[in-house]
């Protein structure tokens, strides 16, 4: 190993011991580029991967809100802009009641490189808070997010970072985000968030944007391999709206997805999740109890297994990972190696853990998409809503569309190029990392000592 980089990683882990989330992210990424590090001695000098790794700004705030009972409640709120070399920070704000520091460090490092590899002049960031707006009234949703606003809004802003939605912040609080915006503000800076309804800014697509440019970047692999996406049966984890834009497109696509899970287990529909039927009910089912995916089964009359996971299933072409972070871990690696698959695709932020993910790399059979590539998507269509904003354009769903599946064959293609360029062959995991971080260094070194 690269001494530079075994130095780097023992500093992480002393660092951050309390921080496993970041800590996996760091040390995955840091052993992938060791072949662009090794050409450049340069980086050790201007001490270019401990700047890397480290946030450039963290905000953590106390978010106090009020129940319709009038009582009050405390929450933790974060902010990290985590490198602003190639343009504004941008990423998501989650909310969910297991967000802690490290999920968030980990996200907006991880988004880092995610944006570079877009295209656009984005930089990485991520944020959140561990309020659950499950159960929650829509008055304390709203309030909540008046709250956290109030809190972040003097940190945020058109040319410095833009927040968007990811789990637990749908459109409808990125609504209420907005509106404490203006009004905290004063004026219309619609370009400060993203995500946004369509009557104010919005862009076509958005919710679907992240599952369906996880089927083109699938698509790309596919004829990467002299194979094609029709007849493909898949399986998803997860059925929020990445899981429902991957089942949408796969379905345009003449393939479909035949298994999808959620909280309480998973359902196996061998017709697909692919009628307009269906894939509406998952949106009702959703908003009425996002907690469980038993009423699909109950309703289409198809096989539901309670509290279990689907991985190592033999009667899927391609597994796609879409839901949280580390949802397959080493023993549910195995037995999806020993299923025959050929496809792992992942499209939730790092759903693999680190042994898992080197189990399957080591695989001969099985092709591995790392997420930081497959979701770009939805950052993607951000950015695009971004440039409507400014330049007060409003585009077609066809020709948002149209721009992300071009650029997701590009994210395909340069990953391709940059491990072809060090003799990796067709390993998308370290191709996508290198040129998200090719991008990114060159960006911080030209800039000088920040």
């Amino acid at each position: 190993m690269n001494q530079y980089i075994k130095d780097t990683i023992e500093t992480i882990y002393n660092r951050y011991d309390s921080q496993p989330e970041f800590v996996q992210a760091v040390e995955e990424f840091l052993l992938s580029i060791e072949p662009v590090v090794d050409k450049h001695p340069e980086y050790k000098k201007n001490d270019l991967l401990m700047r890397l790794i480290s946030p450039e700004r963290l905000f953590k705030f106390r978010v106090v809100w009020t129940d319709d009972e009038g009582n009050a409640h405390t929450n933790m709120g974060y902010r990290c802009q985590f490198n602003g070399a190639i343009g504004p920070y941008k990423g998501g704000l989650r909310f969910q009641k297991n967000v802690n520091e490290s999920i968030i460090k980990f996200l907006a490092f991880e988004q880092t490189f995610k944006n570079a590899l877009t295209g656009m002049p984005i930089g990485g960031g991520k944020g959140g808070s561990d309020f659950d707006p499950a159960g929650k009234s829509e008055s304390e949703i709203m309030r909540f997010c008046q709250s956290f606003m109030t809190a972040l809004y003097r940190y945020i802003g058109p040319d410095i970072d833009v927040p968007a939605g990811d789990m637990g912040v749908s459109q409808r609080e990125i609504g209420y985000l907005f509106g404490q915006y203006r009004r905290l503000k004063g004026n219309f800076e619609n370009g400060v968030l993203t995500g946004k309804g369509l009557s104010y800014g919005g862009s076509l697509i958005r919710p679907e944007a992240t599952g369906y440019g996880a089927v083109y970047y699938l698509n790309e692999v596919l004829k990467h391999e002299n194979d094609t996406l029709e007849g493909k049966r898949i399986g998803v984890s997860g059925y929020g709206n990445v899981a429902w834009g991957i089942m949408k497109k796969a379905a345009e696509l003449n393939a479909k997805v035949i298994y999808m899970s959620g909280p309480d287990g998973y359902i196996r529909d061998p017709d697909g999740i692919s009628t307009e039927e269906k894939l509406n009910y998952i949106l009702e089912m959703r908003r009425i109890d996002p907690m469980h995916c038993k009423p699909y089964a109950e309703k289409f009359n198809c096989e539901f297994v309670p509290n279990k996971k689907f991985w190592g299933v033999s009667d899927v072409d391609i597994y796609m990972p879409a839901a949280v972070q580390n949802d397959v871990g080493f023993e549910a690696a195995k037995l999806i190696g020993d299923s025959g698959v050929k496809y792992y695709i992942e499209v939730a932020n790092m759903p693999t853990t680190n042994d898992a993910l080197s189990y399957l790399r080591s695989c001969e059979h099985i092709i591995v998409a790392p997420s930081k590539a497959v979701n770009a998507g939805g950052v993607g269509v951000s950015a695009l809503e971004m440039s409507q904003n400014s330049e007060r354009l409003s585009w077609t769903a066809e020709e948002v569309d149209e721009q992300l599946h071009r650029m997701m064959k590009t994210i395909h293609d340069n990953s391709v190029k940059a491990a072809e360029e060090f003799g990796l062959g067709y390993d998308l995991v370290s191709g996508a990392n290198i040129a998200g971080f090719e991008k990114v260094a060159e960006a911080m070194l030209e800039q000088g000592l920040f």
